[in-house]
């Protein structure tokens, strides 16, 4: 046997263990409905997976998450109870769309939508009109980062569309900053900044609410809003948009996630090389680039050469040759 089987059985036994003492933490249930045994395992199965992302390469985790996506379909097939496969629908599409995010760390965008898409029709069969929205959404929100704006926003239109007398203030304010990605993938500053906005109004009303429904278990704070202010700068050639930003999103700057840190570092260094700082921004790149080299991401490694074609001077410095030699010879 050798050593990459033994680390996916090792993560794989690492995320049943994280599944069992998490037990007693599970999530509620979409609709309120009572947990139930196999659902509420494969769930916190799903869970523990997304918990490994942050310091895991998706290249390790793909493999035994798309083993838990099939058992999840394999049983609701069998099953016989018609609650019970509403249940495990919701279930795999939890599942389908941890795949789709693996798949766009690794730069697979063919494999990102198949199964975004299998998580948005799986919500739908699990007529579960929040996790359908999130599920829209997060289609969206790959798509406003791969530079399709018009795509984005129409699938920010359909997930609000999903949401009927009252829109949860988390995901109003997350589909704002989606919002917000996709007019900046089109260069739209002023309709950009009113998403922007938006989203801060949203934010304000999420600490007097309830604690976020189901599948919003993910904290959203003006932290959130700040980075999304960065990246939308960093899209739209505004350096002063990430610099205003950059302390107010320190919370994720210094986020235990690396890719994504990793990802808002080249956000900081595209408003540094926008303002004419090429040795800031290209060290900044560096490191991030380090990230992405550790944990194989080629979405960090491709955002890294992006940054790079955006300088076009036929005689660059050494801080810029020295990361081409960096980039040179990387195959992920």
């Amino acid at each position: 046997m050798d050593g990459t089987e033994v680390e996916r059985r090792t993560l794989l036994a690492g995320a049943a263990a994280v599944a069992t003492a998490s037990a007693l933490a599970a999530p509620p249930a979409p609709h309120g409905r009572p947990a139930d045994g196999q659902a509420a395992t494969l769930r916190l199965a799903t869970s523990a997976f997304r918990r490994m992302d942050g310091s895991t390469p998706s290249r390790h985790l793909t493999e035994p998450v798309l083993a838990h996506l099939r058992l999840t379909q394999t049983i609701a097939s069998e099953t016989k109870h018609e609650e019970q496969r509403i249940r495990l629908a919701a279930v795999g599409s939890e599942a389908a769309s941890l795949a789709g995010w693996l798949a766009w760390d690794m730069g697979d965008y063919g494999s990102v939508r198949t199964w975004y898409g299998s998580a948005i029709k799986a919500a739908r069969r699990a007529a579960d009109p929040l996790l359908t929205a999130y599920q829209l959404g997060s289609l969206a929100q790959f798509e406003a980062h791969a530079g399709n704006a018009a795509q984005g926003l129409d699938l920010v239109r359909s997930a609000r569309r999903q949401f009927a007398d009252r829109r949860p203030a988390i995901a109003e304010a997350w589909l704002y900053t989606v919002e917000a990605l996709a007019h900046a993938a089109a260069g739209d500053r002023v309709a950009a900044d009113g998403a922007l906005a938006g989203a801060e109004r949203s934010a304000e009303r999420i600490a007097v609410e309830e604690p976020p429904p189901w599948p919003w278990v993910f904290t959203f704070s003006d932290s959130k809003v700040a980075a999304c202010r960065l990246s939308c700068g960093a899209r739209l050639g505004l350096p002063n948009w990430v610099f205003r930003a950059q302390d107010a999103a320190g919370a994720v700057l210094s986020s235990s996630h690396d890719k994504q840190r990793a990802l808002l570092i080249l956000d900081v260094a595209s408003g540094h090389m926008a303002a004419g700082r090429l040795d800031g921004a290209f060290a900044l790149a560096t490191c991030a680039v380090e990230t992405g080299l550790r944990y194989r991401s080629g979405r960090i490694v491709e955002r890294a050469r992006a940054l790079r074609r955006r300088y076009t001077s036929p005689a660059p410095p050494k801080v810029v040759r020295d990361f081409d030699e960096r980039l040179h010879g990387v195959y992920l």
